[in-house]
């Protein structure tokens, strides 16, 4: 068996490099004893609005779910205007009561060495939802302005090693109970 990581990226466009970082990821995750999983469905979750908490909404059911089955998370999100993007603020507040976070490792990759900010922001959201943020493996890949593919990513050294840094710090933070149980 293999670690099960679910990534989000906070940005909808399918250019988007944060997008292309995580699909990076998905192609390194291998050596690491781990499977990435990007969910794609960030888009489709409705405004979060805590009378609706409850919801039936089958992306929300979808989203949940994910997190649920994932051993850890990983996630990319740009910076808007020195704030998280909307997409991935809604996302996380879907999962504040209903406690998909709770204890879950959790990683964030920053794809601009500028987006401190919504970084740091992020983080702290994660932090209080009771996720375990793994410091380590919340790394800084600085790939803007580059236009990197998914394969100019894993094939520059230096950005892999770094994607691979957190990998390794991600899945080592996993529970021992859960990486007995994968192993």
């Amino acid at each position: 068996m293999t670690f099960h990581i679910t990534a989000l990226c906070g940005s909808l466009r399918q250019a988007s490099i944060n997008r292309t970082l995580l699909q990076a990821a998905q192609k390194v995750a291998g050596p690491h004893g781990a499977t990435v999983h990007l969910f794609d469905g960030l888009g489709h979750l409705p405004i979060f609005n805590p009378d609706n908490e409850d919801t039936d909404d089958r992306n929300v059911a979808a989203f949940r779910d994910a997190l649920r089955r994932a051993d850890a998370v990983l996630i990319a999100s740009p910076e808007y205007a020195h704030g998280v993007t909307g997409a991935i603020k809604n996302a996380l507040d879907w999962g504040v009561a209903s406690g998909e976070f709770m204890q879950k490792p959790v990683a964030c990759l920053n794809a601009s060495g500028r987006a401190t900010i919504a970084q740091a922001a992020l983080i702290e959201t994660i932090r209080t939802m009771d996720a375990h943020i793994v410091t380590d493996a919340c790394i800084t890949i600085p790939l803007n302005g580059k236009n990197f593919d998914v394969d100019d990513i894993v094939r520059d050294p230096s950005s892999r090693a770094l994607i691979e840094a957190a990998l390794r710090h991600l899945t080592a933070d996993i529970p021992r109970e859960i990486q007995n149980q994968a192993h």
